[in-house]
């Protein structure tokens, strides 16, 4: 006679047998890649810029734009990618602790990191973080607010797109928008695992 506890378990490994037939893959090129391509735009950064304000993400095409807003919310203490510094640092007042190395002892002095962003999506308002482009990872996810830099070569139209340019890296992080969750009764909280505020700079 069969205990319950036999009958789960018969059921689990019946459950877990192979499949006689499985389902054959998609066609990436078919099926998934030409379907996802969007309508081309004139102005890749412009329709990012668009969907990254969807998300409440600040895009923003200028170095002294970014200083007022973090002058205006007073975040005057933070991180800069050490890469980026020399072409930030003359729009950043005497006031401003810029610092181009990011002490993980001292991670709540800093009100925001900027480092370089690997790439950006135009369909999803999305920036792409990697480790091989990302000079510290701390200061990208760490701080409230995270600027991410990119060139507008970097700006690609779709996530087929962006997955031929981007390099092979390990690690990989897509951002749109600030973090969030609704994980409590569906009420959307922003800043929760990550910055609070995303910023997108264009810069050259």
């Amino acid at each position: 006679m069969s205990t319950d506890r036999e009958v789960i378990l018969n059921r689990v490994r019946e459950a877990l047998q192979p499949l006689p037939e499985r389902a054959a893959l998609p066609d990436w090129d078919k099926e998934l890649v030409h379907v996802r391509t969007i309508q081309p735009a004139a102005d890749l950064w412009k329709l990012f810029a668009e969907r990254l304000k969807l998300v409440n993400g600040t895009p923003l095409t200028a170095a002294a734009d970014l200083v007022a807003l973090l002058a205006k919310n007073n975040w005057k203490r933070g991180y800069c990618d050490p890469a980026l510094w020399p072409q930030l640092k003359d729009a950043f007042p005497a006031d401003f602790k810029v610092e181009t190395t990011y002490d993980r002892t001292r991670v709540d002095d800093y009100d925001f990191g900027i480092t370089a962003a690997a790439g950006a999506i135009a369909e999803t308002g999305t920036l792409v973080l990697t480790d091989a482009g990302t000079s510290s990872r701390l200061a990208a996810l760490a701080p409230w607010v995270h600027v991410a830099v990119l060139r507008r070569e970097q700006v690609h139209p779709d996530i087929p797109a962006a997955l031929a340019a981007l390099p092979v890296d390990p690690n990989v992080i897509w951002v749109t928008g600030p973090s969030k969750t609704a994980d409590v009764e569906g009420i959307l909280i922003e800043g929760v695992h990550g910055p609070g505020v995303q910023v997108a700079l264009l810069v050259g």
